[in-house]
């Protein structure tokens, strides 16, 4: 019973996080009630089955740690970006192709770490957050294009449950600090709720049990422009797990090595992978399951297994699934400001140490988001480029995130510049 409660706790945990991926994805590409049920289910049954796979270590996948997967943040703004230019169902083509891509690059992603340093993973977060928060805004005021968009409602509704999660975070403590997002969202419905604003309706239609349906938004289709995009938006959830993987191994006292690495990052690649065949979402490893077992002390893979089954039980029954979709647009808006803003101070956070290093990672980071953001603003820009160009052109966080690889290349890694500091090195020695 209390393995049970602890692993309750972990998915608890990571629970806002797990849903609120495929409700925001899904009321932005205007999925039906029926159609967003499936994406929630489908998404916390992968949540499990990925965690799993990364839980029990073998030869070929698994590190082995007490981590906890869960669909990745970083690619929220992406897929809303691929969806509404080419369908769901290239999303899901992406999806595949960068899941393949990662189990390909595992044994060797170590050594193309170098490509992406905390000043270009950095930038990338912070492009990534900053396209995001015009969702949140848009969504805080009744959904882009609704009837009653601002309304007094609405704008209640939104900073009610931000000022709510707010409060909760600054005087709360351990557990309860950890799920504040929760609490907010179930608390801003509550308060929806007494005002007639909740509709029960998808819940009653949905079904107790459901199997997983392989391609259930139709035959996965491919656009380069979107598999470069997922493709570094898997990179980008590497380099972010590798940090957990380390943060694990030091609290559980344990040296990781080459294999062990590549291990994890395989059976991240599967996770992904079979995320595209059900047609789920990316994922990544969640810190702040970390945070938790800091804070608890316990760190048995145990607890973490139990944690994986919990959600593939949830992940079958889609009336639980159901219940999440009944949050209210405003609701879900006010609490998507608090994560993607969490997005963005977990960008700078990285970037802070590095542009404090050198004037040339301020250049970076100057260039690549303003890139980013430019593009995502005005993206008729580039209208007029070859479409093969257009391809890095078009999307924002893909103009951002090239940007900040090439100029970190040219900055760091061209041997005339080494030369340079090496000349400058010996002037200073002199």
């Amino acid at each position: 019973m209390k393995n049970a409660a602890l692993g309750l706790q972990h998915l608890l945990a990571m629970y806002a996080g797990a849903i609120l991926v495929p409700l925001i994805v899904g009321d932005a590409l205007g999925l039906t009630s029926a159609q967003l049920t499936y994406l929630v289910a489908i998404d916390i049954l992968m949540c499990g089955v990925a965690t799993i796979l990364q839980v029990l270590r073998n030869r070929f996948f698994g590190i082995g740690l007490p981590v906890v997967l869960g669909c990745t943040f970083t690619a929220v703004g992406p897929m809303i970006a691929i969806g509404s230019s080419y369908g769901v169902t290239a999303i899901y083509g992406a999806i595949l192709v960068s899941g393949l891509f990662v189990i390909a690059v595992s044994g060797i992603f170590g050594k193309l770490v170098k490509l992406f340093p905390p000043v270009v993973t950095g930038s990338v977060v912070t492009i990534i957050g900053i396209t995001l928060i015009p969702v949140a805004i848009n969504n805080m005021g009744g959904g882009q294009g609704a009837s009653d968009f601002g309304s007094l409602v609405n704008i209640s509704l939104s900073f009610g449950t931000l000022l709510f999660i707010i409060i909760l975070y600054r005087f709360a403590k351990g557990f309860m600090k950890s799920i504040a997002i929760l609490v907010g969202l179930i608390i801003g419905t509550l308060a929806a709720g007494m005002m007639g604003l909740v509709d029960f309706q998808a819940v009653r239609e949905a079904s107790y049990l459901h199997l997983p349906h392989p391609f259930y938004f139709g035959t996965p289709t491919f656009e380069w422009s979107a598999i470069l995009t997922m493709t570094l938006v898997a990179i980008v959830s590497l380099v972010e797990s590798t940090g957990v993987y380390f943060a694990l191994g030091d609290i559980t006292d344990r040296k990781l090595k080459g294999k062990d690495l590549a291990n994890g990052y395989r059976a991240e690649g599967l996770a992904i992978l079979m995320g595209g065949f059900f047609n789920a979402f990316p994922y990544t490893a969640f810190s702040q399951n970390v945070g938790l077992m800091q804070m608890t002390g316990v760190k048995k893979k145990s607890i973490i297994v139990i944690t994986g089954v919990m959600l593939i039980t949830l992940g079958f029954i889609p009336k639980i699934a159901a219940l999440t979709t009944i949050i209210p647009t405003p609701v879900l808006g006010g609490a998507m400001i608090a994560m993607f803003g969490m997005v963005i101070s977990q960008g700078i956070k990285m970037l802070g140490p590095v542009i404090m290093k050198s004037s040339e990672n301020a250049m970076i980071v100057a260039c690549s988001v303003g890139m980013g953001l430019g593009v995502t603003v005005v993206p008729e820009l580039f209208a007029k480029f070859p479409e093969s160009i257009q391809i890095l052109t078009s999307n924002g966080i893909v103009a951002g995130s090239v940007t900040a690889i090439v100029l970190n290349i040219l900055f760091h890694m061209l041997p005339q510049r080494k030369t340079n500091e090496h000349i400058s090195l010996r002037e200073q020695e002199v």
